[in-house]
């Protein structure tokens, strides 16, 4: 098979990598790509949301699959535009992926499907969280214990636009919860967990993510598709909005049992970098089913052992990011057997450069997670260049069970 990825960081790199694995593949393509992405795929110069182009793209290169990686295209309705012309595509179309492009329609789904979720406020006052109600990069969301942090969430949430949405504020362990979907189907992926926090502890403002890990110990990621993923795919379904691609849930597990915190109608970054990695099965197989229709003899095989990912980021990461710097210890860390997947990096003549906020996730497995862990950060340790940082304590209480 031909196939088209679509996307250019660290969460398409990771499927690019796994994809090109796949026995049943034949020519691999990427639109934009990155540096490491060019390491496997052919990239190509078209933005992830220029439907028109990608679709030319696509018929040039007679591809058999299109992957969409990012949720900017999937909300604009790339897939739409690629399907109504007779591409099959991996992704959501648009009134499907309104489920993360809009977080009171995603309320008004998971209402009527009967899932449990955070109560919304009709008033802002502590505590609370504030949520963009559209898309904002992993950074619209602002947990708001006193008064202070509200007075700051307000206008900061109105400058992201599109409005925003009150809710209360729930206390428990947070865990992202993915399923392979093909309109009806919902085949489970393994659980991770991902750290929003910029920095250590858990403090800071929200990023896109500053690292992950899988699996997550006490967790049961069949029973929860059950509960979360597969009423709401039937809820979609009855709106005329079949949702085909990876349904992503965030739960909160609280006292009160599990409750979803949001939805993303992709697979996350940087929880694919650990995902991934821990799969046995052929993904571009599953992939096609779902594209076609009908997954339902799909079997997502989870591998025994443990993935921890950190995410290698630029000095004043999620604020802003770094350009044109150069990288070391890239090869050093893969030596180490760990997988170095490109974020945001650019190249020039054999150099590779920064490029963006969140540059490099590294990635290593192992028997446990603990293993994994003491993996990836001799890995990140090699990697430099000025203003370098990362999260140290990435799935240090995984690490302890």
């Amino acid at each position: 098979m031909k196939v088209l990825v679509v996307g250019s960081g660290g969460r398409e790199h990771a499927l690019v990598w796994k994809l090109a694995q796949s026995p049943e593949l034949t020519e691999l393509h990427c639109a934009p790509g990155n540096p490491g992405i060019a390491r496997d795929a052919s990239c190509h110069p078209v933005r992830g949301e220029d439907a028109d182009g990608l679709l030319d793209l696509a018929r040039a290169l007679d591809v058999d699959l299109v992957v969409v990686g990012p949720e900017t295209p999937l909300v604009a309705g790339v897939a739409d535009a690629l399907r109504h012309n007779g591409v099959a595509v991996f992704g959501p179309g648009a009134a499907a992926a309104r489920i993360e492009g809009s977080k009171s329609f995603a309320k008004d789904v998971l209402r009527t499907a009967g899932v449990p979720t955070a109560q919304t406020l009709a008033i802002a006052q502590p505590p609370c969280v504030v949520k963009a109600d559209g898309l904002a990069a992993g950074k619209g969301v602002f947990v708001c214990r006193t008064q202070a942090e509200l007075d700051a969430a307000l206008p900061a949430v109105t400058a992201i636009g599109r409005g925003f949405v009150v809710e209360e504020l729930l206390e428990g362990s947070e865990v992202s919860i993915l399923a392979l979907c093909d309109g009806s189907n919902a085949i489970p992926l393994p659980a991770a967990k991902d750290f929003k926090r910029a920095f250590d502890g858990d403090e800071g403002p929200n990023t896109g993510g500053m690292g992950s890990y899988s699996p997550v110990p006490g967790i049961d990621h069949e029973q929860l598709v059950e509960q979360i993923h597969r009423p709401v795919l039937a809820e979609l379904s009855r709106r005329g909005a079949p949702f085909t691609g990876v349904l992503f849930a965030g739960l909160m597990l609280t006292a009160d049992g599990p409750r979803v915190l949001e939805f993303n109608c992709r697979f996350g970054d940087p929880e694919a970098q650990s995902i991934l990695p821990r799969l046995e099965s052929d993904i571009l197989g599953a992939f096609a089913a779902a594209a076609t229709g009908d997954a339902s003899d799909v079997e997502l095989r989870e591998a025994a052992d443990a993935a921890v990912t950190i995410v290698v980021a630029a000095a004043n990461y999620p604020a802003g990011g770094d350009a044109g710097t150069p990288i070391d210890g890239i090869a050093e860390a893969e030596e180490l057997g760990a997988l170095v997947f490109h974020a945001g990096t650019a190249q020039r003549d054999e150099r590779i450069l920064t490029n963006g906020g969140r540059i490099l996730c590294v990635t290593a497995t192992g028997d446990t997670v603990t293993a994994a862990r003491d993996r990836a950060y001799a890995a990140a340790d090699q990697i430099s260049f000025p203003g370098v940082r990362y999260r140290r304590d990435i799935a240090a209480e995984a690490a302890l069970v």
